[in-house]
């Protein structure tokens, strides 16, 4: 009998969603000597160079910090380093050698990750779970949402005067983040305090967005998906209604003990999906997906019809090229396993 996450359900600790928070399998081995800088771009050896020069800073104010008879009132605030540039320039790469080269405890995250711990164990606990931390890395910035853009910017203000470094990568600049989709002025208030935390550095390269993404491969029949994940040790099986009501169930916090230990994840009847709720939940779904390495194989429509054209035109585009490109390399991967 074939597995469902639509069965599954997980359940978290508090500590262990704090200890999760740490780099994709794929960046376990990298290092600030294994990132090759374009010779053609100087600005990448300046990055290193920065992100180096940033890690023997932090780590020192840290430690000094703790010397104090009384630790409140001599922990220096900490540092913050914000790498700027395209898809494919290396940032992920440095952030993670920053979070390899710093002392324990330490955590790793995407944007959507941070904000999906805090609404998992309240404002006040994310907080003095991570108060304690060295560093905080930070992987593709995205303020396209005012609520989560002014709870991580508390967030990250409150945690930096307690003494945590904060290093972030985006592919805007910090002053420009929330330009063209908000304008509300508590918003554009929130991105100027956040602005000030950051050293701005920027990483250039070839642009890989304005590349267009391959075509999607051919969905399979039903029963060819049936038959393959019948076939598969370790394959779930669901439909595509029964996946996205699934995830509705479940906080994304939880999205990626779904999907552990899985295979193959085998989806019938894809359709575009109905409402900007669900789709967003399915771009958390494909991030862990991802970062996990877990093919995908469909039947229905197409992957890179998932998000309708109106969707992918409005204020989460960023997110839905980034999904989209992500479950097509996912299902290549399908089909040269299979």
């Amino acid at each position: 009998m074939v597995e469902r996450l639509s069965e599954r359900n997980p359940v978290i600790a508090p500590d262990a969603l704090i200890g999760e928070m740490v780099p994709p399998s794929m960046f376990d081995e990298v290092s600030f000597d294994s990132y090759i800088p374009d010779p053609n771009e100087p600005s990448q050896a300046a990055a290193v160079a920065a992100a180096r020069d940033f890690v023997v800073r932090a780590a020192k104010l840290r430690s000094g910090g703790r010397k104090g008879l009384f630790r409140k009132a001599s922990t220096p605030q900490g540092i913050g380093l914000y790498l700027d540039g395209g898809f494919g320039v290396g940032k992920t790469h440095l952030l993670a050698s920053i979070y390899h080269s710093m002392p324990e405890p330490k955590a790793f995250a995407t944007f959507g990750e941070v904000t999906n711990v805090v609404g998992a164990l309240g404002y006040t606990d994310a907080l003095e779970r991570l108060a304690g931390h060295s560093v905080l890395c930070i992987d593709e910035f995205e303020l396209d949402d005012p609520g989560d853009t002014m709870v991580v910017s508390r967030l990250l203000t409150e945690l930096s005067a307690r003494g945590v470094s904060i290093v972030a990568t985006s592919n805007t600049l910090p002053g420009q983040l929330g330009e063209g989709r908000f304008a509300a002025q508590d918003f554009l208030r929130e991105i100027q305090k956040l602005s000030s935390i950051f050293e701005t550095l920027r990483v250039d390269g070839p642009d890989y967005r304005h590349r267009d993404l391959p075509p999607a491969p051919e969905p399979a029949t039903e029963a060819e998906l049936i038959a393959q994940a019948e076939a598969t040790p370790g394959a779930t099986l669901d439909t595509f209604t029964e996946l996205t009501d699934q995830l509705a169930r479940l906080h994304p916090s939880k999205y990626k003990a779904l999907v552990d230990g899985v295979s193959l994840v085998c989806i019938t009847d894809v359709r575009p999906a109905p409402d900007q709720a669900v789709a967003l939940r399915l771009v958390a779904l494909a991030d862990r997906l991802y970062d996990a390495d877990i093919p995908v194989v469909v039947s229905g429509a197409k992957l890179d019809e998932l998000f309708t054209p109106e969707m992918v035109a409005g204020g989460y585009r960023k997110k839905y090229l980034r999904a989209t490109s992500r479950l097509l390399a996912l299902s290549r991967f399908a089909e040269s396993v299979g």
